[in-house]
């Protein structure tokens, strides 16, 4: 399936070198007013940036088709299209018979035999994020008129990491900097790390945290529908997303229970806690904290430097050189998706819940 979301639904469509790539937002409310300028520069913050980023260059020029007049939503559902323009696909026929490591030419072929598009991917590429970040700048808005604020930063790229503790305030500060981390000289760090990388003709993978503030106590549902079971679900179809966890995360493995336990106080006469290891979750409900999650990036699978593979028609193994334009480091043009998929998350999740009519 394309689609996910239950009051406020995604479907994305397009493949990364057909015609276009885009998205449908059905079940945005009537009259909302909609910043196309915001709705452009947040797609814009995904595309690729000079040396750590593929040589690619899309305009990725956003077009509304349908559900939003005069600046405002009309109920019905938001098409947005972007056109692929920049596209080389000359190298790609070869993927069906020797699979890529790392790539999804195995699996794809497997499901949708020799029908399927492999070029730059397909729809297993990064590029169907393009309507994932144009789609999730109107679910920003929806939320922002909520006082509700999701950002995003890098935390990690390779074996550089940020150890400093951050906020909300750290994902919009990120947006001075092409490598999206929180000050500039971890920016300086962690393009270091990059540019070794791709020197080496090979890739490097990174974590992204993402912040959202200003949630109320209640959203989110026990058991099947919580918050983080639907946003886990979300980031998972983020290409390149191998993991992710909240607050604490994984080292709550090595924590105590006294350790690991927010105490509440109360602060401006409302329940807080003095932490937030539960990263803003407890039984799958908001408490009131910031939601605090991190997801893994991979390395970019396409790489420079020969590899092996099977060739799957013959049997036989083969040496693999991937030629074409792509990101020694996709964590950062990861950022802008991560805020995206957060914001539809929530969105969906506060429609559900009452807190958007």
């Amino acid at each position: 399936m394309n689609t996910i979301g239950s009051e406020l639904r995604l479907t994305l469509f397009g493949a990364s070198h057909g015609p276009c790539v885009g998205a449908v937002l059905d079940g945005v409310p009537p009259g909302m007013i909609v910043d196309v300028g915001r709705l452009q520069s947040e797609v814009d913050l995904r595309r690729p940036k000079a040396d750590i980023g593929t040589p690619r260059q899309e305009e990725d020029k956003v077009e509304i088709v349908s559900g939003i007049v005069e600046g405002r939503s009309t109920g019905g559902p938001i098409t947005l299209l972007v056109m692929n323009r920049d596209t080389d696909s000359k190298k790609y026929e070869r993927f069906k018979d020797v699979p890529r490591p790392g790539h999804a030419d195995l699996t794809a072929r497997s499901k949708y035999s020799e029908c399927v598009d492999l070029r730059g991917g397909g729809q297993f590429s990064g590029r169907m994020t393009v309507g994932i970040v144009a789609a999730g700048a109107i679910a920003k808005m929806l939320l922002e008129e909520r006082g509700i604020r999701v950002a995003a930063f890098v935390r990690q790229i390779g074996k550089v990491r940020d150890a400093e503790e951050r906020d909300v305030t750290s994902g919009v500060l990120s947006r001075s900097n092409d490598v999206r981390a929180a000050t500039d000289e971890m920016a300086e760090a962690m393009r270091s790390e990059i540019l070794a990388a791709k020197d080496e003709s090979d890739s490097v993978g990174g974590v992204v945290e993402c912040v959202v503030d200003g949630l109320p106590i209640g959203l989110g549902e026990p058991f099947f529908d919580t918050v983080e079971g639907e946003m886990s679900k979300m980031m998972f179809a983020v290409p390149g997303v191998k993991g992710i966890e909240f607050g604490a995360g994984f080292a709550a493995a090595g924590m105590r229970g006294s350790q690991h336990n927010d105490p509440f106080v109360l602060v401006d006469g409302k329940v807080r806690t003095a932490k937030n290891d539960a990263g803003g979750i407890l039984g799958g409900i908001t408490n009131g904290m910031p939601v605090v999650f991190r997801v893994a990036i991979k390395p970019t699978a396409s790489i420079a430097r020969g590899q092996r593979s099977l060739n799957v028609k013959s049997g036989r193994q083969t040496d693999l050189k991937i030629e074409g334009r792509h990101d020694p480091c996709i964590a950062p043009r990861a950022v802008p998706v991560v805020e995206a998929a957060a914001a539809l998350v929530l969105a969906d999740l506060s429609m559900r819940g009452g807190t958007v009519d």
